[in-house]
């Protein structure tokens, strides 16, 4: 028998590189979360209206996701370990052409450009986490999203510390994030071959063992991605709400200044980030497919709570909202790349993708109603929206399917 050495090798998990991989996505996620923070020093600025201020997301989201499916495509077949610092050259440029714009065409590209650099940065970003990730997804996503998520919360605090008082052309300052960051993905590139070897190794000597293990049949697949996709746009239209128009609401509602309001959303942001690293835990215990429900359905009662309440509750409502909410994503990647375990770069690429354009298709949508019916009823009717996660009942039990032939 030769398969004692397939015997010997077990999971590891490259925790260093999945911490420096969860900083490098906090650079990523704090230079593109600035693009909403300033939203209403632009609005004032260039007089933009809701529904402009919902394009400025959308260009962002379509240029962030339109390339996603195509990198991780691409790199399933030919990895490119240094894919991510050249997707920080991308954002990079968008910062700089932000921070000097002074039209709202020129604001469009330049988002767009930050768009890109995403774009670029997560398929081969994902795959690493799950590489490095031995037999702890979740911790592993966990820690991925919990830097993306922290990133994300700390964009709307530096806007109002650095960005309100001394104006636009202070974004520049944030390129030394693009160039840190830069700088920590080449290390991580460098550690690619190793970690990718020893993924393979394992994934081979697995393979021995239960060499009877047919894939997903096809129906299970469509299904599973459908109702997932779904799930996503009823989540990122929530969250979207938030993170694009929640500063004008606090303003109009409560007559917050703008610093206050940015500093709000910031505890909206991080307890996001709280949510997606706890939810990424408990699901390696109690299964990716009860975080789902719980994660999209659970905070209904919540959320129709939220447009009744007074400054102080929105706020305690805020937090308990986001923490549940975001511990979704963590779940829905992994449960996918459980769908279709070769094509993790695709897989990657297609729902960071989807969360950029699903969420940017929101925010346009929110923008026309908000101008149209006001911001207050934009809330009112997002707050129906965590009924959607009803469609979880459809998503297939991976576990009782693991042994149907492939359709």
């Amino acid at each position: 028998m030769s398969t004692a050495p397939a015997m010997s090798l077990k999971p590891r998990t490259y925790t260093g590189v999945l911490v420096v991989l969860g900083v490098a996505h906090l650079l990523n996620d704090l230079m593109q979360s600035l693009i909403p923070a300033i939203y209403p020093i632009i609005q004032r600025s260039y007089g933009l209206d809701f529904w402009q201020i919902g394009m400025i997301t959308l260009t962002f989201q379509i240029a962030g996701s339109l390339l996603q499916p195509l990198v991780g495509f691409y790199t399933d077949r030919r990895p490119a370990p240094y894919s991510p610092v050249m997707g920080m050259m991308f954002t990079l440029s968008g910062l700089l052409g932000l921070a000097f714009a002074t039209s709202y065409g020129a604001i469009l590209f330049a988002v767009a450009l930050i768009g890109i650099g995403s774009s670029i940065f997560h398929p081969e970003a994902t795959r690493m986490a799950r590489y490095a990730a031995g037999g702890r997804q979740g911790l592993a996503q966990g820690i991925f999203q919990v830097g993306g998520q922290a990133g994300g919360a700390l964009g709307p605090v530096f806007a109002a510390l650095i960005i309100v008082p001394l104006g636009q052309p202070s974004l520049t300052w944030f390129t030394a994030a693009a160039l840190a960051a830069m700088l920590l993905l080449t290390w991580i590139g460098r550690q690619q071959a190793t970690i990718s070897r020893h993924f393979s190794e394992l994934r081979a000597s697995l393979a021995g063992q239960h060499a009877d293990l047919p894939r997903h049949g096809t129906a299970t697949i469509a299904i599973g991605l459908t109702v997932l996709t779904l799930l996503m746009f009823s989540k990122n239209a929530y969250a979207e709400s938030f993170r694009s128009f929640y500063t004008f609401y606090l303003i109009e509602r409560f007559g917050l200044s703008i610093p206050q309001s940015q500093m709000m959303l910031f505890i909206f942001l991080i307890s996001a980030a709280a949510g997606a690293l706890i939810g990424g835990i408990v699901g390696d215990r109690i299964g990716r497919y009860r975080i789902i429900w719980i994660s999209v359905l659970g905070p209904l009662p919540l959320t129709l709570l939220l447009p009744y309440a007074d400054l102080f509750w929105t706020g305690v409502l805020t937090i308990a909202i986001n923490l549940v909410m975001a511990s979704a994503f963590a779940s829905i990647l992994i449960y996918a790349m459980e769908l279709l375990p070769n094509r993790i770069g695709l897989i990657g690429g297609l729902f960071y993708g989807l969360n950029f354009g699903l969420g940017g298709i929101a925010a346009a949508i929110l923008g026309g109603l908000a101008d149209s019916y006001g911001i207050e009823t934009v809330y009112r009717i997002c707050s129906f929206l965590p009924l959607a996660g009803l469609l979880a009942w459809f998503l297939p039990r991976l576990d009782a399917d693991r042994y149907r032939p492939a359709g």
